[in-house]
């Protein structure tokens, strides 16, 4: 089914556009060369609020996220239909409100698009959004049940899916809806597990 895909603020995607218009921040050392040479055709197409779970020991007692900023996938206008976004640009929230982080490529800009496809091949709708979880350097398409919900606040339900990007974790399949109740669980007896200790030669 179609994604119901929650409007990204005015000022963040406003941040976006004037960054994409200035030869400082497009010039930045981290800036892709893509994102550089196809700046002035490039437009944001997909825009998805970035949610951090820090704590995934405590995922079991509705640990909350926190929205961290705004992810744009960015396409080409002069490339074919059917290309692939060149990368992405992110915005945070300040003390002064929404601004231009930096711009990113990478595996995770191509992930996100095939998990994207996926999750429109999915029979429920869903409202899609990235969350991060720091300690398992793991990032997945977080696909909320409730597509009416605020994008910028909420804990992932049990019923919610989430599909691991890749690279995902050893161990963790790339591209594999989860329930969350399910990935989470055993992340958390990841995290919660000991260390193997080595036996002396």
């Amino acid at each position: 089914m179609p994604l119901h895909v929650p409007p990204a603020p005015a000022p963040a995607l406003r941040s976006v556009l004037t960054a994409l218009r200035s030869p400082t921040a497009v010039h930045q050392p981290r800036t892709p060369d893509a994102v550089r040479n196809a700046r002035r055709t490039l437009r944001p197409e997909f825009s998805l609020p970035i949610h951090e779970m820090a704590q995934v020991g405590r995922a079991g007692d509705g640990a909350p996220t926190r929205l961290t900023g705004w992810r744009f996938l960015l396409r080409d206008t002069d490339a074919p239909d059917d290309s692939a976004s060149v990368g992405a640009a992110e915005a945070i929230l300040t003390a002064d409100g929404w601004a231009f982080a930096h711009f990113t490529e990478g595996p995770y800009v191509t992930s996100t698009e095939r998990a994207l496809q996926q999750a429109e091949s999915l029979p429920a709708a869903y409202q899609p959004r990235l969350l991060s979880v720091p300690e398992m350097y793991m990032l997945t398409l977080w696909l909320h049940a409730d597509t009416d919900a605020d994008a910028g606040q909420g804990t992932p339900d049990p019923s919610d899916l989430l599909i691991p990007l890749a690279p995902a974790p050893p161990g963790i399949a790339a591209h594999q809806p989860h329930r969350v109740d399910g990935l989470l669980s055993l992340l958390t007896r990841r995290v919660m597990s000991p260390p193997l200790l080595k036996t002396p030669v």
